[in-house]
């Protein structure tokens, strides 16, 4: 059962993990922006709407490091300290192949995101010490107030995870992230909706169910955020093939998400990154099919 955990948890696809750079990226701005006017902004809508990656690769450690500046100028500012934890999740975890490297940066995420989420709220300071139980009475008590705080702790703790799936007692932590992703959504997230689904459903199908998964929770959760994202964001379908579809050997239905990825357009504001990504992913996705069925 652990095993085809760690296989199916290192397989996220990189385009999962990166996309909450796209909620992030728009509050870093709005903070930088105090200091730069609109330059931020208009950086964060070029790297969002950009069709070539690898461009993106080189440029995103200089704004890790322009966070990791106003972080320690103001080290409780937990929109920042939010920001950083995501953009060193999906950095980390989405865009670094280099196994060390991925876990020395996935554990700056971690750090920022639960300083974020006490700053946000002193309730959920030391929150990583507590069982499950414990745990699980905090976050349901988290209000709206932290929603922000509270996806990116989520985010930068599964990435931490990935990069550490090697390692049983990180992999201990997933249903902690599973109830602070699931109290996220009860919150009414607004615009991380859909990437809540989707990681909620990537998480929901890890494991079939005769090892404890719930495919079809998970199947539910990644319609929910086809609709909540109306079909625009394409990470999510091709999740839904290698997380449900493959899990529960259901070729017409893989190769139907993953064909309409590819067909669809990807260019969509605030999305052609990440949907340039994900056809990347489904064309790897449809060439292996006839391995993997």
């Amino acid at each position: 059962m652990l095993s085809r955990t760690y296989q199916s948890l290192r397989a996220v696809a990189p385009a999962a993990l990166m996309l909450s750079i796209a909620a992030l990226l728009s509050g870093c701005g709005a903070i930088v922006a105090r200091v730069s006017g609109g330059l931020a902004d208009n950086l964060s809508a070029a790297i969002l709407n950009q069709q070539d990656p690898e461009l993106v690769r080189e440029a995103l450690p200089a704004y890790l490091l322009l966070l990791d500046s106003l972080i320690a100028g103001a080290p409780d500012n937990r929109a920042t300290l939010a920001a950083g934890a995501q953009l060193y999740a999906a950095y980390g975890a989405g865009l670094v192949t280099d196994a060390e490297r991925a876990k020395t940066l996935t554990d700056q995420a971690r750090d920022y995101g639960r300083r974020a989420l006490c700053a946000a709220q002193a309730k959920a300071c030391g929150l990583e010490k507590l069982d499950y139980a414990g745990y699980e009475r905090v976050i349901m008590d988290i209000d709206a107030a932290a929603v922000d705080e509270l996806y990116a702790y989520s985010i930068s703790s599964l990435a931490h995870i990935r990069a550490h799936s090697d390692d049983f007692g990180a992999l201990a932590q997933l249903p902690k992230v599973e109830a602070a992703l699931t109290r996220v959504m009860a919150l009414e997230p607004g615009d991380l909706a859909a990437s809540t689904c989707m990681y909620l459903g990537i998480l929901n199908t890890l494991r079939p169910a005769a090892l404890g998964g719930k495919p079809e929770v998970g199947r539910d959760w990644f319609e929910r955020g086809i609709a909540v994202s109306a079909g625009k964001d394409l990470s999510i379908k091709v999740e839904y093939a290698r997380g449900y579809a493959r899990l529960v050997y259901d070729r017409e239905l893989h190769d139907r998400l993953l064909n309409e990825v590819l067909a669809a357009e990807v260019e969509q504001t605030d999305l052609t990154l990440f949907n340039k990504l994900a056809q990347s992913e489904a064309v790897l996705l449809l060439e292996s099919a006839d391995e993997y069925f």
